[in-house]
C-alpha cells in the first residue's frame, strides 16, 4: 500500500483485521545494534552515520509483523541539522532520506514475501503496510526533556510553532510516506499548530496525533487530554488519535477518556514506564515494567476499545517498548 492508494485509517484497519501493529521503539533497537544516540539529533543521528541500520531495523519490524513503520525523523528537523553545520538543501535531503529508507524497507519486505524468514522459517506474506513520517514535538528538537513536560516558555506562540514545523512537514509529506505521525505531543498549543498546518493545504497526506501523559488524566503539560483530542477530532485530516511514550498503567484509563470525545481509530504505543534523564539523554533502567508485565497489559487495552495498537512487536529476544 502506498500513499496514492491510502484512503482512510478505518479502511486500512478493515484490511488488517480490525487492528494494526505499530513498530515503535526505533531508538531502542538502534541502541541494541550498538548505535550511540547521545546526541541532540538522537535517533536521527543514524541518518548520518548508519542508514543501513535504519533499513535493517525497519525490515526486522516488518518481518516480526508490524503493519505500520515510522521513519527515523522523530528528532530530525531542518533547524537541528543546520545547527550541525548542514545546508538547508542537505537538511531537507536528510528528511526525505528518512522516509525513503522506510519505503525501501517495505519494498525489500515485499520482495522477500513467499520466502522463509531468517528468524523462524515462517513464510512472509504480502499484506498492506503503511509508512508513517515521524514528527516529534518542538521539545524533541530542543533535546532538553521539554517534550516530557510541554513547558516551552512564554516566548513560544502558536505562530512560532507553525513556522518551526511548516517546511519540515512539507518536505516529509512529499517524500513518499502514507501519513504523518505527530508523536509525543505534550501540550494543546502544539496540537493546534499541527492541526492548522494540516488544514493549510500544503500537506497533502493525512496524519495521526499521539499525546503523552504522566498522570493518566492530562497530557504532560497539564492540558486536558479531552481538549487535546478534541482538536484532532475537529481536523478532518487527522485519521487516528492516541497515546505514546506513556507508562502502561495509565493507558486503559486514557483510552476510555479518549473514546468519549472521538470517533477516530485510537492508537496506543506506550513506553515501559521508565524515567527519562534529559541530561544523559537516556532512559533510566529498572524504573519501568518488565517485558512480561508490559505484554500482559495489551488485552486490557483491547478490552478498553482501542482499534489501533502497538502490541510490543517482538524481535528475537527483545521487545521494543519505547
Amino acid at each position: 500500500m502506498t500513499g496514492n492508494s491510502f484512503c482512510s485509517m478505518k479502511d486500512f484497519l478493515k484490511q488488517t483485521g480490525g487492528y494494526a501493529v505499530i513498530d515503535g521503539g526505533l531508538a531502542t533497537e538502534f541502541e541494541r545494534h550498538g548505535a550511540d544516540l547521545n546526541d541532540p539529533l538522537w535517533s536521527a543521528k543514524c541518518l548520518l552515520t548508519s542508514p543501513h541500520l535504519i533499513h535493517t531495523v525497519h525490515l526486522d519490524y516488518l518481518e516480526a509483523g508490524a503493519d505500520i513503520i515510522s521513519s527515523a525523523s522523530y528528532q530530525a528537523t531542518i533547524q537541528g541539522f543546520e545547527a550541525k553545520g548542514f545546508s538547508r538543501e542537505k537538511s531537507e535531503s536528510l528528511l526525505r532520506k528518512s522516509v525513503e529508507i522506510a519505503c525501501e524497507a517495505r519494498n525489500t519486505y515485499y520482495d522477500k514475501c513467499g520466502t522463509s524468514s531468517s528468524m523462524d522459517d515462517k513464510i512472509l506474506k504480502k499484506r498492506p503496510i503503511l509508512v508513517a513520517a515521524s514528527v516529534g514535538s518542538y521539545g524533541a528538537y530542543l533535546a532538553d526533556g521539554s517534550e516530557y513536560s510541554g513547558v516551552y516558555g512564554d516566548s513560544i506562540t502558536l505562530e512560532k510553532l507553525k513556522d518551526f514545523h511548516r517546511r519540515r512537514l512539507q518536505v516529509l509529506a512529499e517524500s513518499g510516506a502514507d501519513l504523518i505521525a505527530f508523536e509525543t505531543i505534550p501540550n494543546k498549543i502544539e496540537a493546534q499548530a499541527f492541526a492548522e498546518l494540516l488544514e493549510e493545504g500544503d500537506v497533502k497526506i493525512p496524519g495521526w496525533f499521539s499525546f503523552n501523559s504522566k498522570d493518566g488524566v492530562n497530557v504532560v503539560s497539564g492540558d486536558s487530554i479531552k481538549e487535546c483530542i478534541s482538536i484532532a477530532e475537529n481536523c478532518e485530516k487527522v485519521v487516528a488519535v492516541g497515546i505514546n511514550c506513556t507508562p502502561p498503567r495509565f493507558i486503559e484509563g486514557l483510552v476510555l477518556e479518549i473514546e468519549k470525545v472521538t470517533s477516530k481509530p485510537i492508537l496506543v504505543y506506550p513506553n515501559s514506564g521508565e524515567s527519562y534523564d534529559a541530561d544523559r539523554k537516556e532512559w533510566v533502567e529498572n524504573t519501568g515494567v518488565g517485558d512480561e508485565d508490559f505484554v500482559s497489559y495489551v488485552e486490557k487495552w483491547m478490552d478498553a476499545g482501542e482499534r489501533l495498537d502497538d502490541v510490543a512487536a517482538q524481535i528475537g529476544e527483545a521487545i521494543a517498548i519505547r
